[in-house]
């Protein structure tokens, strides 16, 4: 069982390398969990707490130099599962990456759903998630991008 983000991240990568097509680059993976903001958790604690964990799941989701591969992610053991979606970065996934301070926000698309599904991504991932907005901003490939983490991108963007 990995505990750090390096052996994590190594997991996954592990993972996808399997299936991958030769020549595919891994640019960025973070995890992260939908729901609304985990600082509900806290505020309702105990049971609340409990009932809304078991409503989020839980992905990892990373960048490669084609596509945005979300894989399902263990509750307890932080595994890498099954492959939920791989989409081409031409569909433009992503619709929003946001840095918190404590909590970012990556907003993507899944293939038929009405709209962008929010994942929460914590800021020990945060490094990671600069990474992914850096990449999808070269790439060209999403809506909206933290400020601090690609300013040139971001002033591109205000500009059009």
């Amino acid at each position: 069982m990995a505990l750090t983000r390096s052996g994590m991240r190594k997991q996954v990568v592990e993972a996808l390398t399997s299936v991958a097509p030769p020549g595919e680059q891994f640019i960025a993976c973070l995890h992260g969990m939908t729901g609304p903001s985990p600082w509900i958790d806290g505020l309702i604690g105990g049971i609340g707490a409990l009932i809304m964990q078991s409503f989020r799941k839980y992905y990892f989701v990373t960048l490669t130099n084609t596509s945005v591969v979300v894989n399902r992610a263990g509750r307890v053991a932080n595994r890498p599962k099954e492959i939920v979606a791989a989409i081409p970065l031409a569909a433009n996934p992503i619709a929003s990456v946001n840095k918190g301070a404590v909590w970012g926000k990556l907003f993507i698309q899944f293939p038929g759903e009405a709209a962008p599904t929010k994942i929460n991504v914590h800021r020990i991932w945060g490094a990671d998630l600069d990474r992914f907005a850096e990449a999808l901003a070269a790439a060209g490939a999403v809506a909206t991008i933290p400020a601090q983490a690609a300013p040139e991108a971001a002033q591109e963007q205000a500009q059009q």
